[in-house]
């Protein structure tokens, strides 16, 4: 049970941000493997580098554990001669279980007598059960896009050059499109030995550690933190970490070393995202900065080896940031020339989609749909001034130099070049805002004009693409529709925003018709991406913390206020945790299945005949008013707590009471008098999709 076995699948190099999810993968498949497999093990431990994915398993046993059944065969009845002597059936039974007469016994089963034969399945090598399935889980591994090489049939995120397997001292073969498989690994690719024997699993970190690989991703990364953070130190600032930015980085190199460079004094004088953006997107340096967050002259690259000829490296990466900054410089002062407004003519001959036009048409409908929406929220005059000045100048930035170049700069410079254009304070923030949020877990709008351009861009984009069918499907989701609903979303819930989401999709829409002369189902459409939001709206409060069967109560009242929908969830949620619904969800199911079968919700009181259905309309004429007063501020856990109260009189109501009688008036009036209980109910939430 002490026993290691290792897996390394020597690649070229992958690319960084695939390696995270190859090494989840390779990991749970191996789990899933070794339980189907019935062998125990005491850990398994991913690792990786640009060239290799490693999987260790440790305290592996040596066999896979015996299994002992009970299997049925046929019945007793046909088990046997007439001369009490096996038939065909269970002597075909028997060979096909490999068992003799002494492992059967007679049992009954579902009322009839059976055969069950008692099994013993011996448990196999684990060496020979792992040199049969490595190559499947190899193969298991996917990626978003695989390649083929060599005239092999394997599929892999970039060509497969060497397989190790290994089980303590001893090669594990097996068989992968005449792949070598052996006990051979590589070291860095230009400071490493190409040919590296491993006489056992014990040896291997140490011998790549020799070639100038650290394999443990964990160490390289603390070596790139911390001696980044070192150097920052010594000239006096700070490192400006990016999680994101140090996992990639971990992830390109084998041996990391990190070295400082500067940056020449005339370039620090451009915007603070035009000197950043080059280094992090295009050459993977770390900014540093002072105390006070501004730049210094300074940056870290890290360099795939040791330390000789390091300052040749050094003055090479100065030389290639120096370049991409002159040329942003040179953009930088050619696009603020002239105003940001002059560029939103160019737009014009930007295609945004084909079919749902340019650039500039987007612009024309968002800035009528961020009015819309202004006018609907009732925002003050000076607000939807900038607003409108906003929307007009939201994508003038995209037809500038700079962000033809770093496309990453999109809204941050339409945010500086219309602060040089003297645009007031409100109105630059919001050009940067409507991008907001970028990807799960940014920063949201701090604007009231940013967080209503933010939901009309995106509100554009979806009610465009659903209106020409390119709605989400599966994994795919081209335009990020599902990204920019859950933006809108979260943008609604952090400002708190009453907004119907009816409403809105029908402003997008109907101005889509109106600008485009859009031709498409409308009330279809309307209806498909209100079932879209529904569905991000689920999965969001859920992923909160909310009962998913509360979630469906909420969403299934016709209240389409997404903010309105969290209060009362989030209210419902805390009740029912606090007080508890198990005696009072069968009621309810009740009122709202014979609710359905009413064709009127009026109540006339002089067919009101029984006691107990007099009962439960002067009860419900009780509480109906306070439940409404406590919906219309919100307070949906008292409103939901004062209708309460017509769990007894409902309850007397069914015990006592013939609902379905012949008498058609009495029958509409008891269901009338249901319906209009179940209505108020839905007003707060459907308790009939609540559970136990």
């Amino acid at each position: 049970m002490n026993n290691k076995y290792l897996l390394e699948i020597g690649v070229e190099e992958l690319p960084a941000r695939l390696i995270d999810d190859a090494l989840e993968q390779l990991k749970n498949n191996m789990k899933s493997l070794l339980k189907e497999e019935r062998i125990q093990y005491e850990s398994i431990k991913t690792y990786a580098t640009p060239r290799r994915l490693t999987l260790i398993i440790e305290g592996l046993y040596d066999k896979q554990e015996t299994l002992e059944l009970k299997v049925k065969g046929p019945t007793k009845k046909i088990a046997y001669d007439n001369q009490g002597n096996p038939s065909k059936a269970l002597q075909g039974f028997m060979k096909g279980q490999k068992i003799d007469l002494s492992q059967i016994t007679i049992e009954e089963y579902n009322g009839d007598e059976y055969i069950f034969g008692n099994v013993t399945k011996l448990g196999r090598e684990t060496e020979l059960v792992l040199a049969e399935n490595m190559a499947k889980i190899i193969k298991s591994i996917n990626f978003p896009k695989s390649m083929k090489w060599g005239g092999k049939n394997l599929r892999f995120a970039r060509p497969i050059r060497w397989i190790v397997s290994i089980m303590n001292n001893k090669i594990v073969p097996f068989q992968i499109e005449g792949i070598r498989v052996s006990n051979i690994t590589k070291g860095h690719r230009f400071l490493g030995d190409n040919n590296i024997e491993l006489n056992s699993v014990d040896e291997y970190f140490e011998k790549l550690e020799a070639n100038y690989c650290l394999v443990d991703q964990k160490k390289r990364k603390d070596i790139i933190r911390y001696g980044s953070e070192r150097l920052a130190k010594e000239k006096g600032g700070n490192l400006l970490i990016d999680e994101d930015l140090l996992n990639e980085v971990t992830y390109l190199v084998e041996y990391p070393k990190p070295a400082i460079g500067k940056i020449k004094e005339e370039y620090l004088s451009l915007p603070r995202d035009v000197i950043i953006t080059p280094m992090k997107e295009q050459l993977r340096f770390f900014p540093i900065v002072d105390d006070k967050n501004r730049l210094l002259p300074y940056f870290i690259t890290i360099r795939n080896g040791n330390e000789e000829h390091l300052d040749t490296v050094v003055k090479g990466n100065e030389k290639v940031l120096g370049a991409r900054l002159e040329d942003a410089k040179f953009f930088y002062e050619e696009d603020i020339k002239i105003p940001l407004e002059n560029y939103v003519e160019k737009l014009k001959y930007v295609v945004f989609q084909e079919k749902l036009g340019t650039l500039y048409d987007k612009t024309i409908r968002v800035q009528r749909l961020s009015k819309k929406i202004g006018d609907y929220l009732a925002v003050g005059e000076e607000t939807q001034k900038n607003l409108e000045r906003a929307a007009y100048l939201s994508k003038a930035d995209l037809v500038t130099n700079m962000v033809g170049e770093f496309s990453e700069l999109q809204g941050k410079m339409g945010m500086e070049y219309a602060k040089k254009s003297g645009e007031n304070e409100i109105v630059s923030i919001a050009v940067f805002e409507q991008y907001l949020p970028r990807f799960s877990g940014d920063i949201l709008p701090t604007t009231t004009a940013g967080a209503i351009l933010s939901i009309s861009d995106k509100l554009d984009t979806i009610a465009g693409s659903f209106a020409i069918g390119l709605q989400p499907t599966g994994s795919q989701d081209p335009y990020g529709l599902r990204r920019q609903a859950l933006g809108i979303i979260n943008i609604v819930l952090d400002k708190k925003i009453s907004l119907s989401l009816e409403e809105i999709i029908d402003f997008a829409l109907y101005i889509y018709v109106d600008e485009n002369n859009l031709v498409f189902n409308y009330k279809e459409i309307k209806s498909e991406i209100l079932e879209f939001f529904n569905g991000r709206i689920k999965n969001m409060f859920i992923d909160m913390g909310i009962r998913y069967d509360i979630v469906d109560g909420v969403i299934s009242t016709d209240i389409d206020d997404i903010y309105d929908l969290k209060i009362r969830a989030d209210k419902i949620n805390a009740y029912l945790e606090e007080e508890g619904l198990e005696d009072v969800i069968m009621t309810f199911n009740r009122v709202v299945n014979l609710a359905d079968k009413s064709n009127r919700k009026e109540v006339r009181e002089d067919l009101l005949i029984e006691e107990a259905e007099i009962g439960l309309y002067k009860a419900f004429n009780s509480i109906e008013e306070e439940v409404l007063h406590s919906l219309k501020k919100k307070e949906y856990d008292k409103a939901l707590d004062k209708f309460m109260a017509l769990k007894e009189p409902v309850d007397n109501f069914f015990d006592k009471v013939m609902v379905m009688v012949e008498d058609e008036d009495i029958r509409e009036n008891r269901l009338g008098l249901l319906a209009k209980i179940s209505e108020t109910m839905l007003l707060i939430c459907d308790l009939s999709k609540l559970i136990k």
